[in-house]
């Protein structure tokens, strides 16, 4: 039996595998409630303590059943669209319900207005378009601008702020807009800024300085203020108190209410993905072993991030006596997950554990290739699982046609 892995995304396992687990079927997701209750209670006790409002980002994690266990730490969630609009208002009853789109349709702007509470537009044209409706609602309004602050090395496709990025509104874009349309600023009640990406609380300081300088003369005149998504405030060692810094300066210099919306800091390290070796073969000096599940279709950040996600007792390649390339079984050529350092070559059947994988998963796989959707399942603090679903055939079948 190997030591423990004592790694943040292994801790609720105890840092081993549980007999339970061999059991369940795979691919699968176990979603760990031990580690969502703790990431909330964390988030809820920075919201109590800070008098900021904190929503559950459903484009990271979106599995309703667990929502439960989240919504007394949470004031709701965010969308990004209708459905997930919807989703929260059903499944965090009660809560507010959040929505930024980077833009909206006429067809659905009547259905959104029935489940959300504020409404953030990305241009001045949005806001012109849909602003008075939306505000004759009785809804909050708000503006997702553009600091053009990059803080993120390395992710442009994760930076908003990067040049040309259709994300936010900058500074001359709202002058420019305001002398075309004097009335847009009368219609808002709140600022959007989502700038981050798994970063702690240094960059949003640096963010939240371009912030005050380009839109420090507007901020007085909101009633909120949005810090977006993007902070890891759940992660072992992150710098919470250069964040409540940061949440009482907009508190104290522009009287706002301030909202954040983590995603992944809610689901952080709180779920697992369980496969099973299929083959293993070799090609040179390459060990590769293939999987019943897929990067492109399972974790499809480990290929658009991109990421290598951390392993049951595995370090890095070089790191163990053997080095073996983990891949999926489809025909994309880079449907490879990383090089992992393993005690041993797995043989066929050999169940392995990747972690951290609540997030950007369940709401994000796929069935390219005709791949089974993974079951998904439930650990509950006691150690027992439940299955939540099974996908199968039909499943693949209805969303090509009917």
């Amino acid at each position: 039996m190997p030591a423990p892995d004592t790694r943040p995304p292994f801790a609720t396992l105890g840092g081993v595998l549980p007999a339970a687990l061999h059991t369940l079927p795979t691919p699968c997701y176990l979603l760990d409630e031990g580690a969502l209750r703790r990431n909330a209670e964390l988030l809820g006790a920075l919201a109590q303590r800070t008098g900021c409002k904190i929503l559950l980002a459903q484009k990271a994690f979106s599995n309703y059943n667990l929502y439960p266990l989240l919504a007394p730490h949470l004031t709701g969630t965010e969308a990004s669209g209708l459905y997930e609009a919807r989703l929260g208002a059903e499944e965090m009853p009660g809560g507010e319900v959040h929505v930024f789109c980077a833009a909206y349709r006429d067809d659905e702007m009547d259905e959104l207005l029935r489940y959300a509470d504020h409404i953030v537009f990305n241009s001045p044209a949005q806001l012109a378009k849909f602003g008075a409706k939306v505000k004759a609602a009785g809804k909050s309004v708000g503006l997702r601008i553009n600091p053009e602050c990059s803080t993120q090395d390395g992710h442009a496709i994760y930076d908003p702020c990067a040049p040309g990025s259709r994300l936010g509104t900058t500074r001359a874009a709202w002058d420019a807009a305001v002398a075309q349309n004097p009335a847009l600023p009368q219609l808002l009640d709140g600022l959007h800024f989502h700038t981050l990406c798994e970063q702690d609380a240094d960059a949003l300081a640096v963010t939240l300085d371009a912030v005050a300088e380009k839109f420090g003369d507007i901020l007085p005149k909101m009633q909120w203020v949005n810090f977006g998504g993007g902070h890891h405030i759940t992660r072992p060692g992150y710098d919470i108190e250069t964040l409540t810094h940061c949440i009482a300066r907009a508190q104290n210099a522009w009287g706002v209410t301030v909202y954040l919306e983590p995603g992944e800091a809610c689901a952080l390290n709180a779920g697992y993905l369980l496969t099973r070796v299929l083959d293993v073969v070799q090609n040179g000096g390459t060990t590769v072993a293939i999987l019943d599940a897929s990067a492109a279709c399972h974790m499809p950040d480990v290929i658009e991030m991109p990421y290598r996600p951390p392993l049951l007792f595995a370090g890095d390649a070089g790191q163990k006596p053997c080095t073996v390339r983990l891949a999926g079984p489809t025909c994309l050529a880079g449907d490879v997950i990383g090089d992992y350092g393993l005690d041993a070559v797995p043989r066929a059947g050999d169940l392995l554990v990747f972690g951290d994988m609540a997030i950007y998963t369940t709401c994000k796989n796929n069935t390219f290739n005709g791949m089974p959707l993974p079951a998904i399942c439930v650990r509950d603090e006691a150690g027992n699982v439940r299955e939540l679903v099974r996908f199968g055939y039909r499943d693949f079948k209805a969303r090509l046609g009917r």
